[in-house]
C-alpha cells in the first residue's frame, strides 16, 4: 500500500449486486467513515441512505453505456486524487465487485502515480448474486466443473477461435454487459454447434425487487426472446445449470417490472467536476 503526504485515503468498495443487504460489513464501515463518496449508477440508493454520514459529499459518477450521461474515467480519477490530497477519506463505491469488469486498473494507477493511500474491499459480483437469486449454482456437481465470466459488449471482443471453444466447453458461461449483443452471442454459439440441451437464462436487475428471469433454448432464442428489450443491468447464464432454475427458484417475481436503478440528476455534479478539473 502506498503512503501519502496528505493523510487522505481512497477505499474502493464493492456494493454488491443490487440488494442493499449484500454489501459487506467492511464496506459498510468504510462508508460510515467517508468524507466523500463517488458512487456508480448500479448501486442501490438504500446503501447511501442507510450508511453514508449526513455530512458526506455524495457524487454520482456512473456510466450508462450509450444510455445518457456518463462520467469520463479521467474525471473520476481526478476527483479521487483531488479529494484524497485534501486529506479526505474517499469511498469509490462500485456496483457488484470492484475487480470484475470495472475500470479499477485505471483508478489504481492514478492513485499509485499520485502516492495516494488506498484499500480494496471486494463485493458480491453480479454473476454470484444473479445465480444465487435465480437458484442456479454455477458449478453444481454433474452440471459444470468450472465457470467463465465473459463480456461481449461489442462484436470483436471474442475471437472466432474462442467462440468455437465456448460452444464446445462444459463450463458455465456468464456474460456481463451483453444484452444488446445477445442475438449475436446466440448466433456465434449455435453456429459452432453448442449442445442443444444447454439453455440460456437472461436475468434482469438481479437481486433487486424487480428481478426477472427468462429462460430459453439457444436454438429457439429468436422465437422466445428475440424481440425482448431487457432492463439494465442484465446478466446472461448459459449452460446445463440453467435447468436447475425451475426446481430451485425461490424469488417470487412480479408480473410486471420497472426500472430499479434510476438515472441520477447529475447537473450539480457536473458543475463541481468542472470546477475541480479546471
Amino acid at each position: 500500500m502506498k503512503s501519502t503526504i496528505t493523510g487522505g485515503k481512497v477505499v474502493l468498495v464493492g456494493a454488491g449486486s443490487g440488494d442493499p443487504e449484500l454489501i459487506t460489513v467492511k464496506g459498510m464501515r468504510w462508508l460510515q467513515k467517508a468524507d466523500v463518496i463517488l458512487t456508480d449508477r448500479l448501486v442501490s440508493p438504500e446503501i447511501i441512505r442507510s450508511f453514508a454520514p449526513a455530512a458526506a459529499k455524495v457524487i454520482y459518477v456512473g456510466k450508462q453505456c450509450r444510455r445518457g450521461h456518463s462520467t469520463p474515467q479521467a474525471t473520476i480519477n481526478e476527483l479521487m486524487v483531488l479529494y484524497a490530497q485534501d486529506g479526505k477519506t474517499v469511498v469509490r463505491l462500485k456496483g457488484g465487485d470492484v475487480s470484475i469488469f470495472s475500470n479499477i486498473l485505471d483508478e489504481l494507477q492514478a492513485l499509485q502515480q499520485n502516492h495516494i493511500s488506498y484499500e480494496i474491499v471486494p463485493g458480491v459480483t453480479a454473476a454470484l448474486g444473479a445465480a444465487a437469486f435465480a437458484g442456479m449454482p454455477l458449478t453444481a456437481r454433474n452440471y459444470a466443473t468450472s465457470v467463465r465470466f465473459l463480456t461481449a459488449y461489442k462484436s470483436d471482443v471474442v475471437s472466432e477461435t474462442y467462440w468455437k471453444e465456448l460452444a464446445q466447453t462444459d463450463d458455465t458461461l456468464v456474460f456481463y454487459m451483453s444484452s444488446e449483443t445477445l442475438r449475436d452471442v446466440v448466433k456465434k454459439l449455435t453456429a459452432n454447434q453448442i449442445d442443444a440441451s444447454k439453455k440460456l437464462a437472461v436475468i434482469e436487475q438481479a437481486t433487486t425487487p424487480q428481478q426477472k428471469v427468462y429462460t430459453s433454448s439457444l436454438y429457439a432464442y429468436d422465437e422466445a426472446l428475440g424481440g425482448k428489450n431487457f432492463f439494465s443491468p442484465t446478466l446472461v447464464i448459459i449452460g446445463k445449470v440453467v435447468d436447475l432454475h425451475e426446481q430451485f427458484r425461490w424469488v417470487n417475481e412480479k408480473a410486471e417490472t420497472t426500472e430499479y436503478f434510476k438515472s441520477e440528476d447529475v447537473s450539480n455534479n457536473e458543475n463541481e467536476q468542472l470546477a475541480l478539473t479546471a
